[in-house]
């Protein structure tokens, strides 16, 4: 996989693809060409970062997705023109990166269009260093997070909600998502069993 830090995202020639996988799927806040389904291997989608500003405060935080290690994400790749490109990556770096909880990364990314072709995409992976990383939180207390949960971009339960509709959209589930937007709604049973965290 490679990493890079990346003065070079906003020079470099060609369009770029933006990998999203939590609020960028359903509100991408920016121009692009195209939207295209996609899979990231070797990072999942968690939520593992307590939010301090959008979803939270330090006093009282909650809870937002990330990309962690192992096992893999689908999510949405958005090809973005090149004359878009330095604005976009600014965007993004004021929205995802308020707090420095991210790593700025290029990943490989599958296409789940009629080519399937593999693109290198824009992602941000969590910094598992960082004070805001939460680590693997038990249903309970994401649970509670989230209930706690609210911030400049509003409540935390939302935010979970509308991801989860999301996900739907696109025709699968994640499964520790799914139960924790049920527990939200008050509905404590158990999630239909699934062959993994990110089924059909």
């Amino acid at each position: 996989m490679s990493e890079i830090t990346l003065p070079s995202v906003t020079t470099a020639k060609g369009d770029l693809w933006v990998f999203g996988y939590g609020s960028l799927m359903w509100r991408p806040g920016f121009e692009f060409e195209e939207r295209v389904p996609a899979r990231l291997v070797g990072e999942h989608r968690a939520l593992c970062v307590y939010s301090f500003v959008h979803r939270g405060t330090p006093e009282q935080p909650g809870l937002v997705l990330g990309l962690d290690r192992g096992g893999a994400c689908r999510g949405i790749a958005f090809r973005v023109a090149e004359k878009s490109r330095a604005d976009v990556v600014a965007y993004l770096r004021e929205r995802e990166q308020v707090t420095s909880v991210y790593r700025e990364v290029m990943r490989s990314v599958w296409l789940e269009n009629e080519a399937r072709e593999r693109v290198s995409a824009l992602a941000y992976v969590v910094d598992r260093g960082h004070v805001q990383y939460a680590g693997r939180l038990s249903l309970a207390d994401q649970h509670r997070h989230v209930l706690q949960g609210h911030g400049q971009s509003g409540a935390n339960r939302d935010y979970v909600t509308a991801t989860v509709k999301a996900i739907e959209a696109e025709g699968f589930r994640d499964t520790q998502l799914h139960q924790l937007a049920r527990m939200l709604h008050g509905d404590p049973r158990p999630p239909a069993p699934a062959d993994d965290r990110e089924s059909r």
